[in-house]
């Protein structure tokens, strides 16, 4: 890789961080701009460290890396639309009168938690700074939580709610759209 230790101590951090194809180019660039630094200085700790500043240190460029992710986009937009949702499916079960239907409270409060972790990570991840990897695997694993969220609640209200009120046709497909939507920007998210 890169000829000097400071280098490889912040490609090493990198490699941590950040997926092995973004810090191969990460390293052909800093090994590029260490060398035109050598020649220009001549003494290899300041190349190293001229090369480092010119690029970022390990920590800003993975924020960099998190602030530009496709799945940090995902989590911002799904917590963007959620009051919207929110509000779509408050005025619904409210008009359907929810908390007549015969489902158990436990289902209704595990339901509720469910919803509460996944817009937690959520809005975890959009604040996350330095954790690529893990952040990328909790916003997924959120988007996949809110799909199986809005199946159940599209299941539940079709199938238990006493007769047709018209906020659910609001609801049901602003649900399904959201599905569709995660749907579609779930592969960019996994390909990171």
């Amino acid at each position: 890789m890169a000829g000097h230790e400071l280098i490889s101590a912040q490609l090493n951090i990198l490699a941590e961080r950040l997926p092995a194809r973004a810090v191969e180019e990460l390293a052909d660039g800093l090994h590029e701009s260490y060398e035109h630094h050598l020649r220009r200085h001549g003494d290899p700790g300041a190349a190293a460290r001229a090369a480092i500043a010119e690029f970022g240190d390990a920590e800003a460029v993975t924020a960099a890396f998190v602030r530009a992710s496709p799945w940090r986009r995902m989590a911002l937009t799904l917590l963007a639309t959620g009051p919207v949702m929110a509000a779509i499916w408050a005025t619904a079960l409210v008009s359907g009168q929810a908390w007549a239907w015969p489902l158990p409270a436990p289902v209704k409060i595990l339901y509720g938690l469910a919803l509460l972790t996944a817009v937690g990570v959520l809005a975890a991840s959009a604040l996350a700074t330095h954790a690529y990897r893990q952040t990328r695997g909790a916003v997924t694993g959120a988007a996949l939580g809110l799909i199986l969220l809005d199946l159940s609640m599209v299941i539940s209200v079709l199938a238990l709610s006493p007769g047709p009120v018209w906020p659910v046709a609001i609801a049901v497909p602003a649900s399904l759209l959201r599905i569709l939507a995660v749907g579609r920007m779930l592969p960019a998210a996994l390909a990171t």
